[in-house]
């Protein structure tokens, strides 16, 4: 599910005998449930909004779902090895990484 950019996945809790889901591409914890398909869909969305609302009256910035950036550690060969590949092929080590990671990611 989505809603106003932010990703839900549920499950059934057969215990609880509830759907339970959470929001999957912010750091921050959002979660929600619901008896049915159509009161977890509304959950969702109610619980979004709740963070976006808490987040406003605190005057911070909510979480975006992801900023375009992440940081890789790996070790000085490694980056080494890459940052000459990206040159050899005139591209800068972001645009290399990202161009070599896509093919392998579904609608990136």
């Amino acid at each position: 599910m989505t809603y106003k950019g932010y990703e839900g996945v549920a499950r059934f809790d057969e215990d609880a005998g509830a759907f339970t889901g959470e929001v999957i591409n912010t750091r921050d914890a959002i979660t929600f449930q619901g008896a049915s398909v159509k009161e977890l869909k509304r959950a969702f969305e109610e619980s979004v909004d709740d963070y976006l609302d808490f987040c406003a009256s605190r005057k911070e910035a909510p979480e975006k779902p992801f900023s375009g950036s992440f940081i890789v550690r790996m070790t000085p060969e490694l980056h080494r090895h890459i940052a000459l590949e990206a040159r050899r092929r005139g591209k800068s080590l972001n645009a290399y990484v990202a161009g070599r990671l896509k093919p392998k990611v579904r609608n990136a």
